[in-house]
């Protein structure tokens, strides 16, 4: 391999493919059947768009006007019942008369939807049996549902008991019967914010980030609907990683020259769209103040485990085997194309390959089925892709092993994902762990001071599904640094074993 690198630089492509393939006949590798696989619509991804939808999600039948009604007056009646700020305070009446109106199962009441609209609602349990045949209907009432608990649990004051939240068996019955269909968490998700919430701009042009707006502020902001929108692109970026990996589980021989070819340059291709990415995430610098997320937007995304083990939970009532409810929150963890690109370029999150460097204390005090939890928020249609493609009968990681030619892209595609997560290390110390220690700039010292009384002044900064971040992410960044491999490990015979 030294030998190669001496070479001028447009004989060194040539020369990998020819050690390539002179290590694969070294080593009786034999060639490979094709690689069975579903395409990506079976599994709801969409060749443009990727894990978004195509189209936006169309608004519930008349039968399920009450949830849609009382989805589109919260953000005139409700706010964060943990405000202690004159706003919120000033709506704590219409927050609990709110709450109210959703508790009264069965019984008529009286909906006042800006400007000044009458709407007469019925709350009840209602039969979920019209949505069951249409996925899109499906994913709005999840949507709907979700965000309908979160406004809920968020607008009411924390108790001094610190009693759990009861969520009305009027959200939480239907809620976990439509999750259970989708096969997904009863509980706001990524899904919900990002890939289901939003409409087009121009509905004659194609879906793009310059023609999209999301529609449900959980906190009203601009800064709420700029970061939806850089997860969003980031997202329609991330449609082309999902080509590119179909594409190699497409080829039928990958010991073939052109085979290599094509990998090496689709894998350098991957290194730039991560880079891509990697912009894109962090120009939420631009848009995003991070005290108006921590203090006004992140509270409303908190799942039942947001402030870790002393959170008072939630109950859903009317809903049996509450501890088997995943309920932890919406998560850029749940990321179902972050999840492809962690499976296709072979990352070890769980710790049990040996590689090297062998991690650090640190690395396995962080929670290492976090990424897999994870996967059980998202819908399951994408979930199952992500299943089948760990199911590969060619793994890339195993190709550059012994094919010279495509371990160079590929350390490049791994390096790129490093400094992805290096970077979302440095956007998350400044939106969460920096601001954890800070106080709001609206909030009077005497509020402060209660808050911190509650626990929310110490301990270690928290996702908000409740995991401590810093040390989650770390892990995360060093478990992709392990993927690299080293050159000088490699000849014909020898395997990578660290």
């Amino acid at each position: 391999m030294h030998m190669i690198n001496n070479l001028p630089q447009s004989y060194r492509s040539v020369a990998r493919l020819a050690l390539s393939l002179l290590c694969e006949t070294l080593n009786g590798y034999t060639r490979e059947t094709p690689y069975r696989r579903c395409k990506p619509p079976n599994f709801d991804i969409d060749a443009t768009t990727g894990f978004l939808p195509s189209q936006p999600l169309p608004k519930l039948p008349e039968t399920f006007d009450c949830w849609e009604t009382a989805l589109s007056e919260a953000p005139f009646q409700v706010r964060l019942g943990a405000d202690e700020d004159e706003e919120a305070l000033d709506y704590r009446s219409s927050s609990a008369a709110w709450r109210a109106n959703i508790r009264k199962v069965s019984e008529y009441f009286i909906c006042e939807v800006p400007p000044m609209k009458l709407t007469t609602c019925q709350w009840s349990v209602i039969d979920i049996a019209p949505l069951r045949n249409d996925r899109r209907m499906l994913q709005r009432s999840h949507l709907v549902l979700a965000f309908l608990v979160h406004y809920f649990v968020h607008s009411t004051p924390p108790d001094e008991n610190g009693d759990p939240i009861v969520v009305p068996r009027s959200l939480a019955v239907p809620l976990v019967e439509i999750s259970q269909i989708l096969e997904m968490a009863p509980v706001l998700t990524f899904a919900d914010t990002v890939l289901w919430n939003w409409t087009t701009i121009n509905p004659d042009l194609p879906v793009s980030a310059e023609n999209i707006r999301f529609l449900n502020l959980l906190s009203g902001t601009d800064d709420e609907h700029n970061f939806y929108l850089v997860s969003a692109r980031a997202e329609l970026r991330g449609a082309e990683i999902l080509r590119i990996i179909e594409d190699y589980n497409g080829i039928r021989d990958t010991g073939e020259l052109t085979s290599i070819s094509k990998i090496s340059k689709d894998l350098a291709r991957l290194a730039e769209i991560i880079a891509e990415m990697t912009e894109i995430v962090n120009s939420v610098r631009n848009v995003v103040d991070p005290h108006v997320f921590y203090f006004a937007v992140r509270p409303w995304w908190k799942g039942s485990d947001g402030d870790g083990p002393s959170s008072p939970g939630w109950i859903f009532e009317g809903v049996p085997d509450q501890d088997k409810l995943d309920l932890s929150g919406p998560s850029a963890g749940q990321s179902s194309v972050m999840h492809a690109l962690d499976i296709f370029l072979d990352i070890d999150h769980k710790l049990e390959k040996r590689r090297f460097p062998a991690p650090s204390e640190n690395n396995k005090k962080a929670d290492g089925s976090f990424m897999e939890r994870m996967r059980r928020y998202m819908p399951g249609k994408h979930r199952d892709y992500l299943e089948n493609l760990s199911a590969s009968s060619r793994p890339l990681r195993e190709l550059a092993q012994r094919t010279p030619a495509v371990r160079e892209p590929y350390n490049l595609a791994v390096k790129a994902l490093k400094k992805f997560r290096d970077e979302h290390i440095k956007i998350a110390c400044l939106y969460v762990v920096t601001m954890s220690r800070s106080a709001p700039l609206t909030c009077p010292v005497g509020a402060m001071m209660m808050k911190m009384e509650r626990g929310g002044g110490g301990g270690p900064a928290r996702g908000t599904g409740g995991n401590e971040l810093s040390t989650l992410l770390k892990a995360g960044r060093d478990a992709t640094a392990r993927a690299m491999l080293e050159e000088r490990n490699w000849g014909p015979g020898k395997s990578w074993i660290k």
